[in-house]
């Protein structure tokens, strides 16, 4: 299945121009990153399978008689009479459609992200994020001053990672206003928009707390990248 595509080649450029303009009065790096989905839920998404066939279970246990009926109606001769590897037989059924329809439902993506309950949504961005701020930021500048501005959208959650030689130096409520700035954007479908209100609220602090030097260089990408 493609990957959709959020953004337009201005909308790119917006950011990349927003992000080389932030950098000019600082010696921090700001990587912006813009990911579809940050995990793939397969364990969730089997999670709700067993738990559907599980309940089948449970009804057949207390009601046999509605899945017995259904059986005899459908499939059995007359007179039939049941014996316990028949009923064990049709357990078994009944727990392995509803296993495979719960499966088969979930390929349906809204219905799938829909299901996956908030705290593991957060708990997965936040990991992602922190995966992809140690390989592609933390310790890859001179002076470890990059940052990270994430953004997963089936999930609506986002983050922001800072390395060492900044996030020693500023408050966690001052980032807080900076996820305000890109929340109160991607509310309003804002996805661009987004992204370059983070980047205007991360570049003062940058500037104020890691200020540009002489002969300081660009030594991460400016450009978004989508994953």
């Amino acid at each position: 299945m493609a990957r959709p595509r959020y953004l337009s080649d201005e909308d790119h450029e917006r950011i990349r121009a927003a992000v080389a303009e932030a950098e000019l009065l600082s010696s921090g790096e700001i990587v912006t990153i813009l990911a579809d989905r940050s995990d793939g839920y397969t364990d969730v998404a089997l999670a709700w399978s067993a738990l559907v066939a599980f309940l089948a279970l449970g009804i057949l246990a207390i009601a046999p008689e509605f899945y017995m009926g259904l059986y005899d109606r459908l499939i059995a001769d007359w007179g039939h009479e049941w014996t316990p590897r028949m009923i064990l037989s049709l357990a078994l059924g009944v727990a392995s459609l509803k296993f495979a329809g719960m499966l088969l439902l979930q390929l349906w993506q809204p219905l799938k992200f829909w299901m996956i309950p908030a705290p593991i949504r957060t708990m997965r961005v936040h990991g992602r994020a922190l995966r992809a701020f140690r390989i592609g930021t933390e310790k890859r500048t001179t002076g470890r001053t990059g940052i990270l501005i994430y953004i997963s959208m089936r999930e609506h959650r986002a983050e922001i990672v800072a390395d060492e030689a900044i996030a020693g130096k500023v408050e966690p409520g001052v980032w807080a206003e900076a996820m305000h700035a890109l929340l109160a954007e991607l509310r309003e479908g804002r996805t661009a928009d987004a992204m370059i209100a983070a980047i205007g609220k991360v570049a003062p602090v940058l500037a104020a707390h890691v200020p540009r030097l002489p002969g300081d260089v660009n030594e991460l990408p400016d450009r978004l990248i989508e994953v």
